[in-house]
């Protein structure tokens, strides 16, 4: 998608600090961070939002979370804890419509969703 920021970002057209990348999705910080640790995961495929998952991106899905509980224990987090957060639509904070899952940590959040 040519106006979608995560493929321009993807494809080295805008910079990112780049902390990943395999054959299945990048993961760079968050430009506006909510914690000491904020990451996010996103496919290399052009997917809009969780809405538009098909059963075939069942491994793609577990491949992000996967990739987000790894970072986390790298970044030291995995023992106090961590969110793995994938907003969709405009009423959840949805901002880029590219499918994406925030890794946030690194202090005592706020809130319990559960």
């Amino acid at each position: 998608m040519s106006d979608c920021l995560f493929c321009k970002i993807r494809d080295g057209q805008i910079p990112a600090k780049l902390l990943m990348r395999d054959d299945r999705c990048i993961a760079f910080e968050d430009i506006h961070p909510q914690a000491p640790v904020h990451v996010l995961f996103v496919p290399l495929q052009h997917i809009p939002s969780n809405n538009a998952l098909t059963p075939e991106d069942r491994e793609l899905v577990g491949h992000l979370v996967l990739s987000a509980s790894r970072m986390a224990a790298e970044r030291g987090i995995a023992e106090s804890g961590y969110r793995v957060l994938l907003n969709t639509g405009p009423d959840a904070g949805q901002q880029v419509f590219h499918l994406h899952l925030h890794l946030i940590g690194g202090r005592k959040l706020k809130g319990s969703m559960g």
